[in-house]
């Protein structure tokens, strides 16, 4: 159990939680939430031992394993299967301490490291790690590609899997889906829902909170609060929670104004001095109940776009890919006002393809584009933040994107996104990647465009930004071509489909939850062909002539009557030694003036340990050599 007592934390001179206390049963799945800054990073730190407390004390049991996603993934030459294994500490250390006794010829030892290798299902750890590649998005050819040859993005999907591969008691997440698509997380959901440990979750993605967690725990004006239920749970609860306390602190200020009005009017009276003075006290008394507070909410809406060409876009039996080779192909889309359609697809199936071939950022391999007159793209992507001037400030990229406008009311467009005061006027260099996106998103919004390509505009948004943008887009009145894996916003905002997959883009009939039983049946597909290869070099065997088959037979034959002379020898031994050990606590037998037979029995019982011992090392090594070699039908 995690129990936080009395619990402050503090980074530097600034207190993020005071006076903390609450309990963390084992098993408890728990979202992190609370605006930017409020301490659910730090938290992390602390119970990773890595900050230390201003006041109170926090106990968690020191035997717990706990895992989290680094933040840096180093640049090696190992595989990334070997670099998730890695995630399991002890897998590696009985697998170092087995080759160490091999090497040495240590049987006993060898022996008890196999049943610890069973134990923790460590001969399927190969298996499970490359099930969690797969359901992050790695192919089956990425398994054995070394780690330096992946991109930042990938790489923190391998730091994820290695996170995932530690049996771990307690998980700590913070924000694991920002790198992911909409399939992987997905397929993460189900894995984190049948999680048996404890786990503390950041996320600013209400489904995946939803689905998963069974507390939060929220920061808000330095309180740690935990409420019961998912996000969609707590929000009602605070809701609730903030409607009584602003009836509260309403109730009071108007008794507090009738308790001055009484002291204003009577304290200079000498007949009612006294129950002037008395009701100055109760004022004093008085615990002031403050102001329901609720974190500061953004504010935008896209502005009217200047011309609604219809059609905005077409696209007629196009096809695009890299290097002359199609991706997608015979592409026949008609885009116009007020469409909002979301692309879905597995990754690498094109999406973000799709996306810059509407963007005109990628030239078509065939077919043909046509643009309304007076088109005007909105085009957010992860790349547009790098495009961001480090040392100007949200107001002089707005002053750059349009010198016509006036200063304050480019200063109040900006509050919207919540840069205000000296942070409008700061270079964005150390802005966070939060603030990065919401600066970019506020430089495509003025532009007023018609037709809005969004790929991921979500990554790094906390979820009251989210929220604004949802509603934004709501009473937008352009087109809307919209890639992410936020299923509240894509749920939101989305009128139709289309799916990218096999080459293709077509409209995809159904909704998000067809989409997932899809995904379901697309994996279940893609195991299946895995079997199938892996079945190939079997029937390829049943090709073999006469001669080779008896070749493998006769070459298996002995391996296996050893390993069945060895299976009934330690049965029998088993027996002995189970009715050795009874006669061995026949206390009378210790009582005896004459020592021999304990002294047999003590010598008997020593002998058949090792006998037991060395014959299940000989039948372990027979059955990794059988494995080994080709199998016969």
């Amino acid at each position: 159990m995690i129990q936080f007592k009395q619990l402050t934390l503090a980074r530097g001179l600034k207190t993020l939680i005071q006076a903390a206390s609450l309990q963390l049963h084992p098993g408890h799945k728990v979202g992190l939430t609370g605006a930017n800054g409020a301490g659910k990073s730090s938290l992390f730190a602390l119970l990773r031992g890595q900050m230390q407390l201003e006041a109170g004390s926090l106990e968690m049991p020191a035997s717990w394993v706990i895992a989290h996603v680094a933040q840096e993934t180093p640049s090696l030459a190992m595989p990334a299967i070997e670099f998730v294994l890695d995630g399991d500490a002890e897998l590696r250390q009985i697998e170092a301490a087995l080759a160490r006794a091999e090497a040495n010829h240590q049987g006993e030892l060898i022996a008890e490291l196999h049943h610890r290798l069973l134990d923790i299902e460590g001969y399927s750890a190969k298996a499970r790690a490359a099930e969690l590649l797969s359901g992050l998005g790695f192919s089956q050819a990425n398994l054995q590609q070394a780690v330096s040859t992946f991109s930042g993005g990938w790489r923190v999907r391998l730091n994820l899997a290695r996170a995932l591969m530690c049996r771990s008691d307690l998980l700590l997440l913070d924000e694991p889906t920002n790198h992911l698509d909409l399939d992987a997380v997905i397929w993460l959901e189900s894995w984190l829902q049948s999680y048996p440990g404890t786990l503390i979750l950041i996320s600013h993605d209400r489904d995946f909170l939803d689905a998963i967690v069974n507390h939060i725990a929220h920061i808000e004006q330095q309180t740690l609060t935990l409420y019961r239920g998912g996000y969609s749970d707590f929000e009602r609860q605070r809701a609730e929670k903030l409607a009584l306390q602003q009836a509260m602190f309403e109730k009071q200020q108007r008794k507090v104004a009738h308790l001055h009005s009484y002291i204003d009017r009577f304290r200079v009276q000498a007949t009612k001095a006294r129950q002037a003075q008395s009701r100055i006290k109760a004022l004093e008394r008085m615990e002031m109940i403050s102001a329901a507070h609720v974190d500061s909410q953004f504010n935008f809406e896209f502005r009217v776009p200047a011309a609604a060409p219809d059609p905005l876009l077409v696209l007629d039996d196009m096809a695009v890919g890299y290097q002359n080779v199609a991706l997608i192909h015979n592409i026949t889309l008609a885009i116009r006002p007020g469409e909002r359609i979301g692309l879905l697809g597995r990754n690498g199936a094109g999406k973000t393809t799709l996306i810059k071939l509407l963007a005109d950022e990628l030239k078509p391999l065939s077919g043909k584009r046509v643009a309304g007159k007076d088109l005007n793209i909105g085009y957010f992507a992860q790349h547009q933040l790098e495009q961001l001037r480090p040392d100007e400030s949200p107001l002089q990229h707005m002053l750059k994107l349009d010198p016509t406008t006036r200063e304050q009311e480019h200063l109040n467009f900006l509050g919207g996104f919540d840069f205000k005061g000296d942070m409008a006027r700061s270079p964005c260099a150390n802005f966070s990647g939060g603030e990065k996106s919401r600066l970019a998103l506020a430089l495509l919004i003025w532009t007023r465009p018609n037709l809005l390509l969004l790929d991921e505009p979500t990554n790094h948004l906390d979820l009251e930004m989210r929220h604004a943008l949802t509603l934004a887009l709501q009473d937008y009145q352009g087109g809307v071509i919209l890639v992410s894996h936020d299923r509240a916003l894509l749920r939101a905002s989305c009128d139709e489909f289309i799916l990218v997959a096999d080459g293709k883009a077509e409209p995809f009939d159904g909704d998000l939850e067809g989409y997932s039983q899809w995904l379901v049946q697309q994996r279940l597909k893609d195991k299946q062909a895995a079997q199938l290869m892996d079945d190939k070099p079997i029937k390829h065997d049943r090709a073999l002539n006469k001669a080779e088959r008896q070749a493998r037979i006769s070459q298996r034959r002995p391996l296996v009557k050893e390993a069945e002379q060895l299976e009934l020898n330690i049965s029998q031994w088993q027996l002995d030694k189970k009715s050795c050990d009874e006669r061995l606590n026949d206390s009378q037998l210790y009582a005896a003036s004459d020592k021999t037979a304990l002294q047999q029995l003590l010598k008997k019982q020593a002998d058949l340990t090792q006998q037991i011992d060395l014959a299940e090392e000989r039948w372990l090594l027979l059955h990794e050599m059988l494995e080994a070699m080709p199998a016969i039908d």
